[in-house]
């Protein structure tokens, strides 16, 4: 096996036993980006000589008998998350040449253990996007068709890990954004629960649903990644001081008994493709095979989520983007002399359509008269999609559904019709206004042969169970089919 195709247990493991170097590890990772991303365009910003010696030291670690799971292991990070090695652009032009004077929670716990960090990951703008077209720096194309989209706001995240560019990577999941470009370019995407990971050092689109998740190439590699990276963080006021548990030795034992709930008005949505419906309902059979049971549950307000999600994250958007304004930090229009000029020449620059879009749209929906009308009545709708997943948890241990009503489009096909690509996320933004964990596990292939997941839903902190769940399925179903690039 070539050593850019390892599993991340596996790389640990051949790092354990001295049969590979990080360094060499980490050059043919490198090899793979300088051979493949120019017609991927999975990263933003390559750092091979960083990288290398992080390597160098990481096996210097190793030698003194200073290893930890992710030491040595090359991984690539949304270009969202805050490095002070790197640029974080967020996609944007606006900050396309920022460097952040910290490091986010999650890159110093990655440090922690000596992870060696080999770039940063192209993404839709601010994460506002579902294709990952909506970059400043040019879209991603999916490994296993160019044509096609990778999915996003992660898709530079799945893209990178599924054409073996990294061995994981972390991505962000507001709405979606780690589960269906994991779905779509055939990884795994885990987003925790909303307090499990630190959101310190993560640029803010809609504070109430980010989080950091991880996109690999197994269930195990994601149980040992969301190990290093989860935890309580004093600075960040959304996390939870909650115990982190062993997830990598907690993926065995047998499925019996397991309550599949199968959500009655995700399996009758007007738009799901048929080819997803086969194939995601052929991997509910696999896990009925292992001992799992089934039942029909409802989610009677999940038909309002899009409604509500579109309403909850413009806002919080406007009043996050309201800190670039071409005076603290980022791009600036030096042509414009007076205050006002300035601010909306480097805002119109600076920002993208789609960017601007949803500034739009949240500054509407938060603006004096209507305030009540939408996003107050946006809130309510969230309150009852919550208890709707409360009364479903009480019938069932884990909601089996698709992540994505069709397999990835074709690039250009939504670029101008936002509504479809909203629509996109009809399965997945449920989760993030619930606060919920959920994760997406390759489950088969479309008839032209596109990967399709099987998401998987639990209730709060309970990510121990999905990658239970998904690590019994991977090995039941035993789907290994790769891009062939």
């Amino acid at each position: 096996m070539q050593l850019h195709s390892l599993t991340l247990v596996q790389a640990r493991r051949l790092l354990k036993e001295g049969r590979v170097s990080s360094v060499e590890l980490t050059r043919a990772v490198i090899d793979r980006i300088d051979a493949l991303d120019q017609k991927i365009n999975a990263f933003i910003n390559v750092d091979p000589d960083g990288a290398l010696e992080a390597a160098r030291r990481a096996d210097e670690a190793i030698a003194n008998g200073d290893q930890h799971d992710l030491t040595g292991i090359p991984l690539a990070i949304k270009d969202l998350i805050c490095t002070r090695s790197m640029p974080t652009t967020c996609g944007s032009r606006i900050l396309e040449n920022f460097r952040p004077p910290y490091d986010a929670t999650v890159i110093r716990r990655l440090a922690d253990q000596k992870a060696v960090i080999v770039g940063k990951l192209n993404m839709d703008e601010f994460a506002m996007g579902s294709t990952t077209e909506h970059s400043a720096f040019g879209p991603t194309c999916n490994p296993w068709d160019l044509e096609r989209i990778p999915g996003g706001s992660s898709g530079g995240a799945a893209a990178a890990v599924a054409a073996d560019m990294c061995l994981a990577a972390l991505g962000s999941d507001t709405g979606g954004s780690v589960r269906q470009p994991a779905s779509h370019c055939g990884v795994v995407g885990l987003k925790p629960t909303y307090g499990r990971v630190s959101r310190f050092g993560l640029v803010a689109f809609a504070s109430s649903l980010d989080q950091i998740g991880p996109m690999t190439k197994t269930t195990a590699d994601a149980a040992v990644l969301l190990k290093a990276i989860a935890g309580h963080d004093p600075a960040d006021s959304t996390s939870v001081p909650k115990p982190v548990a062993d997830y990598p030795c907690r993926l065995e034992g047998d499925l019996k008994g397991l309550r599949i709930g199968l959500p009655r008005e995700y399996y009758q949505t007007e738009g799901l493709d048929p080819r997803v419906e086969q194939v995601v309902k052929g991997a509910v059979a696999v896990l009925e095979d292992m001992g799992a049971r089934t039942v029909e549950i409802t989610l009677p307000h999940s038909r309002h989520a899009v409604a509500a999600y579109y309403v909850i994250a413009p806002s919080e958007a406007s009043s996050n983007l309201a800190r670039y304004d071409g005076v603290k930090y980022g791009m600036r229009d030096f042509e414009q002399t007076e205050l006002l000029s300035m601010y909306n020449s480097t805002r119109s620059r600076g920002f993208g359509a789609e960017v601007q879009r949803r500034i739009i749209l949240g500054t509407f929906a938060l603006s004096a008269g209507y305030y009540d009308a939408y996003y107050g009545k946006a809130s309510q709708v969230r309150s009852l999609i919550i208890d709707d997943f409360r009364q479903a948890f009480k019938l069932c241990d884990v909601i089996a559904a698709p992540v994505a009503p069709t397999p990835a489009y074709r690039l250009g096909e939504t670029v101008d019709d936002p509504l479809t690509m909203y629509l996109s996320d009809v399965f997945t933004l449920s989760a993030n206004l619930a606060g919920i964990p959920a994760i997406s596990v390759p489950c088969g292939l479309a008839d032209d042969r596109l990967p399709i997941g099987l998401q998987l839903m639990g209730t709060h902190f309970d990510e121990a169970t999905l990658l239970k769940v998904g690590h019994q399925f991977e090995k039941a179903a035993g789907i290994s089919a790769k891009p062939q690039l």
